[in-house]
């Protein structure tokens, strides 16, 4: 007989949560592959993945490329996040032949120019036009912009730090001038608001990993504040614990949204376009691509000479004939 999800054995997505979080996974992460974990138990009526294996995770993963046609980065991720289940909290490993594979779709980025950048930005104020002022001045992606600390800026040495970036990655990148002074004032703002948070009894912030405990006070430093603390704070009920989390990625998204209609643009641009149009802006300037894809963190440097398919000059400099003529 079937099982339902409170007839199997207790713990299961408890156990892998917590199996994700001690090996120090990003929080999106944890959740993104839970999430996959009950599409997969779903997918198959509920059994425990024990009574399942190979055969079963390969039917998900073509169901997934066939019938929903998902990218071919989709279904690496609930690849992934399967993977994770057998090996590491069951001990057994999986046989993936005969999955179909989800067709690779090569997209090139959408980038606005110089222009259009200006254009956008104009139509942007309060911290939506910090975040994606770092967005194009430094290259981040909107996540790593939102989970910037204070100690993370250094205005001296016109440098930021990304900590626990994509693939657990920490980097250094650039920390625009023209921004200095914008996020000087915008940080006396975040800081008189953390001494009333604390005057409160507040002014607590969640800490990366186990450091809450092995530095009991650090989460009411200022070093640890968000560079962009959302306007209300969060209360635990479990714990009893206080604070302010971060901006939530989806005023900026909807700011920047507005913006790119009221600035004309008719480009499909999002938060991510201004992270491609820092590396295309570079490369039109003559910057190395070994420098560009150190600032934004890639693993390969194929994956950043993506961007030397969208410059105005063509990958090679090349001129058209008809612009010869």
């Amino acid at each position: 007989m079937t099982m339902t999800l409170e007839a199997r054995p207790p713990g299961l997505i408890q156990r892998y949560r917590e199996e994700l979080q001690t090996r120090h996974y990003a929080r999106r992460t944890v959740k993104t592959y839970e999430l996959w974990l009950r599409r997969f138990l779903r997918f198959h009526n509920l059994r425990h993945p024990r009574e399942m294996g190979s055969v079963e995770v390969n039917s998900f993963l073509t169901h997934l490329a066939v019938d929903l046609q998902v990218s071919p980065s989709t279904q690496n991720q609930a690849l992934a996040a399967l993977l994770f289940l057998y090996r590491e909290l069951l001990g057994r490993d999986l046989e993936l032949d005969g999955v179909v594979r989800a067709r690779n779709r090569r997209r090139l980025p959408v980038v606005l120019s110089e222009a259009e950048v200006r254009a956008v930005r104009e139509h942007l104020d309060g911290d939506p036009a910090l975040v994606v002022g770092l967005l194009y001045g430094s290259g981040l992606r909107l996540m790593e912009a939102l989970r910037l600390r204070v100690k993370d800026l250094d205005f001296e040495r016109r440098e930021l730090t990304v900590r626990d970036g994509k693939g657990g990655k920490d980097r250094l990148t650039l920390l625009p001038q023209s921004l200095v002074a914008n996020l000087q004032h915008h940080l006396r703002g975040v800081r008189r608001l953390h001494q009333m948070d604390l005057a409160a009894g507040w002014g607590q912030v969640l800490m990366p990993y186990a450091l809450a405990r092995k530095y009991p006070n650090a989460d009411r430093e200022w070093a640890w504040q968000w560079v962009f603390p959302q306007e209300h704070r969060w209360h635990d009920r479990a714990s009893g614990t206080e604070g302010r989390h971060h901006l939530d990625p989806s005023l900026v998204q909807k700011a920047v949204k507005r913006a790119v209609a009221a600035a004309g643009v008719s480009k499909a641009a999002s938060c991510h376009t201004f992270r491609h149009s820092f590396a295309t802006h570079l490369l039109e300037r003559g910057q190395d691509i070994r420098t560009i894809q150190e600032l934004l963190g890639h693993k390969d440097v194929s994956t950043t000479m993506i961007y030397t398919h969208v410059l105005n000059r063509g990958p090679l400099g090349v001129r058209s004939p008809a612009d010869i003529l």
